[in-house]
């Protein structure tokens, strides 16, 4: 998972999270399905040690409290065959709150290196970092809005 959030009106922060672990099943039949995923808080890489430092501390992620993220789904929405939307739930911080994941783009091939098919997509979604309780720098100009990049690709089960 990627995040992006605007600094200080001058530039985009971008930072990721590595996934522990999760599962992605959606029906053949394209009528369903489950997601759910951990995130290793305590990976977050900005590539600025400094900051990754600070968003670790209990003025952001208390990764000492909450090491890890987690989103489950409760509805998996298609335009015909392909995933368009994963309404669910994100907790962070202890707190759980909706989200909706908005497919970018999603598609289905047969793999090349594995002849298997491989499903996949770029999902995106705008929350409030403040509904988590994540607060620091917004009274002085650090935005509280979070954009949300969330890349998926999973391999049909035999």
């Amino acid at each position: 998972m990627i995040y992006e959030i605007d600094h200080y009106g001058t530039t985009t922060n971008r930072g990721r999270f590595s996934t522990q672990g999760g599962t992605v099943r959606i029906d053949a039949s394209g009528t369903g399905g489950v997601i759910d995923i951990t995130v290793d808080i305590g990976t977050v890489s900005t590539g600025v040690d400094l900051l990754n430092r600070h968003l670790k501390s209990p003025e952001f992620f208390d990764v000492a409290r909450f090491p890890t993220g987690r989103f489950v789904s409760n509805r998996i929405g298609f335009s015909a065959d392909k995933v368009a939307a994963v309404d669910g739930t994100l907790t962070l911080m202890g707190q759980a709150h909706p989200v909706t994941l908005k497919a970018v783009r999603f598609n289905c091939y047969i793999s090349p290196l594995i002849n298997r098919q491989t499903c996949g997509g770029d999902f995106e979604a705008t929350v409030q970092r403040s509904q988590w309780g994540i607060t620091w720098g917004t009274t002085f100009g650090f935005e509280d809005k979070v954009k949300l990049l969330v890349q998926v690709e999973a391999v049909r089960s035999q």
